[in-house]
């Protein structure tokens, strides 16, 4: 049994997410994190909200609401939403956490003491109406590129062209609106990593068999230009981590936080002390997790997220546990995916296009979902949602495959033997040459899974799942029960046995449905299967079953429409 600890990218709190931030982090980690307890390894799935930085203050804002309630209500929602789709993390914890706030501000000092932090002066935007500096999201202008009238400071939405705020036409800012702004002095704390570039540079090296889209964006921000740069992590704003505390080595930082992107990643760890002492666990609960002189050495850490995400997971976060000197423990894979666009364009929170997870849960159960994500996920380029691809895959993959099968072999052991386990007699060639099959897909199936690769393990389930459909179109147990109802009865032994192997292996994918069907059979028994021919052989003669509801409904033409004309828009509200 191996020690393994998944974490997902933290989703941001400023609003509900879509489909494409779910593809792209959490729901992956969730399928990998079921498939390894249901393999026996002993996991740690965690994961939280991203509370700090500018666009949750002005999320609050646009809600009128304070930051910290505004955050707790959005915090509840989400995890009502990761519930909703059955991710099955241990703990889903908030960046916000007292945790958090003195293990990113102890970490701080230990770079501090190794040499890594300086104090730097720069000169930054002073709102005097607002009465404090601007970040850069807080300041809107013109952007003098393509002419649009509500970009930001740091970036325009619609050319995508890199801002400083003083290139700004007409700036303003974006809390009260106004225009007197100045330049001026300030005062922030940058993290050396230039000084940890070389290291960095090995470590990412003797990571083997990661993700090309991982490392070549580690190796870009390495090698590019002027290489790694040194980084601000303290911003002026009221809400996160305070940069002026006791014990701190500096002065005169009051009225500053560190910056998100520090604290954020830390959070993987002080989220994993909040699942301790939610437990009422000791401290060693969490350290063997995280510190390798505590028990974490033997810990394989996979991380899982967007391409967006990876200089700060492949660069700026190793640099601050390297940095530390302590003995943290390190990522030993990380998974990173591409965008999921929409329908033609692109999924966008800050714009409302595409579906979002809540609308999502209330137009079809999350399973359709998952299997639809997993089985398109932006492995290895773009992909994209469009209705008529879901329409297909869900009718094609889960009611023509799985539910078709289920609610074949099912009914019609009802209808000629009763809702129990018919006896039957023993297995032909025809049953000998399916184990032999599923013996190669399940090889190939844990294969894949094992490596990650979401899109060809889908596949893989699928293959699995159409070899019973072909075993029970050859086998004709409908046809046989007429001459040989001893061979018919056999035949929807194994295939009711088929049903068990099939929800054990397909629950990382669709963890609803296959516990319908596990209830259906009246079986708790979730052993992943070791031989084929053993698990065909786990429901005995006599086993009663019930027949389950319909698994999956087709997704009709009329709906596909509906739902299209629907989501066509921006989000309402």
């Amino acid at each position: 049994m191996a020690r393994i600890l998944i974490t997902s990218a933290l989703p941001y709190i400023n609003g509900i997410k879509h489909l494409g931030n779910l593809v792209g982090s959490q729901l992956p980690a969730d399928l990998y994190a079921r498939y390894c307890r249901a393999r026996g390894h002993e996991v740690m799935f965690i994961c939280a909200t991203d509370e700090h930085g500018t666009p949750a203050e002005l999320a609050a804002a646009k809600a009128d609401r304070p930051v910290a309630e505004y955050c707790a209500e959005m915090h509840e929602t989400q995890a009502a939403l990761a519930r909703g789709f059955g991710l099955s993390f241990d703990h889903f914890g908030r960046s916000s956490s007292m945790r958090n706030q003195a293990l990113t501000q102890h970490l701080a000092v230990k770079l501090y003491d190794a040499g890594l932090i300086e104090e730097v002066r720069e000169k930054q935007v002073y709102s005097p109406g607002d009465g404090r500096f601007l970040p850069d999201r807080y300041i809107e202008g013109t952007c003098p590129n393509c002419g649009y009238e509500r970009a930001r400071g740091d970036q325009c939405e619609e050319c995508t062209k890199q801002l400083d705020p003083t290139d700004l036409i007409n700036p303003r800012s974006a809390i009260s609106g106004a225009t007197d702004l100045e330049v001026r002095e300030t005062r922030h704390l940058y993290l050396r990593q230039s000084k940890l570039r070389d290291r960095l540079d090995r470590w990412i090296d003797s990571q083997k068999g990661w993700p090309v889209l991982t490392t070549s964006i580690a190796k870009k921000w390495l090698h590019d230009g002027d290489g790694l740069q040194d980084r601000g992590i303290t911003r002026d704003l009221d809400w996160g981590v305070p940069v002026q505390f006791d014990g701190a080595p500096w002065s005169g930082m009051e009225g500053k936080v560190f910056y998100v992107w520090f604290d954020a990643p830390i959070e993987y760890i002080a989220a994993t002390a909040e699942w301790a002492d939610a437990l009422g666990h000791d401290e060693a609960a969490w350290r063997r997790w995280w510190r390798t002189d505590e028990g974490a050495d033997d810990v394989r850490y996979v991380q899982f997220m967007g391409k967006d995400n990876v200089p700060f997971h492949t660069l700026s976060f190793p640099a601050t546990l390297m940095g530390s000197a302590e003995p943290w423990k390190l990522v030993d894979y990380i998974k990173s995916f591409n965008y999921l666009n929409y329908d033609g364009g692109q999924f966008s929170t800050s714009q409302g296009r595409g579906v979002f997870m809540d609308q999502a849960l209330e137009i079809l159960p999350a399973d359709y979902w998952r299997w639809w994500l997993l089985s398109h996920a932006p492995e290895n380029s773009d992909s994209e949602f469009t209705w008529e691809n879901f329409q297909t895959s869900v009718n094609k993959d889960l009611a023509d495959v799985l539910g078709n099968f289920v609610s074949r072999v099912t009914k019609f052991c009802r209808s000629k033997f009763g809702e129990v386990v018919p006896e039957g007699g023993e297995w032909g060639a025809r049953e000998t040459q399916l184990i032999e099959d599923l013996t190669q897909g399940l090889d190939s199936y844990q294969t894949v899974m094992d490596g990650m690769m979401v899109r060809r393990s889908a596949q893989d389930l699928r293959a699995l799942w159409v070899l019973g459909n072909e075993y029970l179109q050859e086998a004709a147990p409908w046809a046989s029960f007429k001459t040989a109802p001893e061979t018919a009865a056999m035949q929807i032994r194994l295939a009711l046995n088929l049903i068990r192997l099939y929800a054990i292996i397909s629950q990382p994918f669709i963890p609803d449905a296959s516990a319908r069907m596990m209830q259906a059979l009246g079986c708790d028994d979730w052993a992943w299967p070791g031989a084929a021919g053993d698990a065909l052989q786990a429901l005995p003669p006599g086993h009663a079953f019930t027949v389950p509801d319909v698994l999956f409904a087709k997704i009709t033409d009329e709906q596909r429409e509906a739902w299209q004309a629907q989501f066509s828009g921006q989000r309402g509200g």
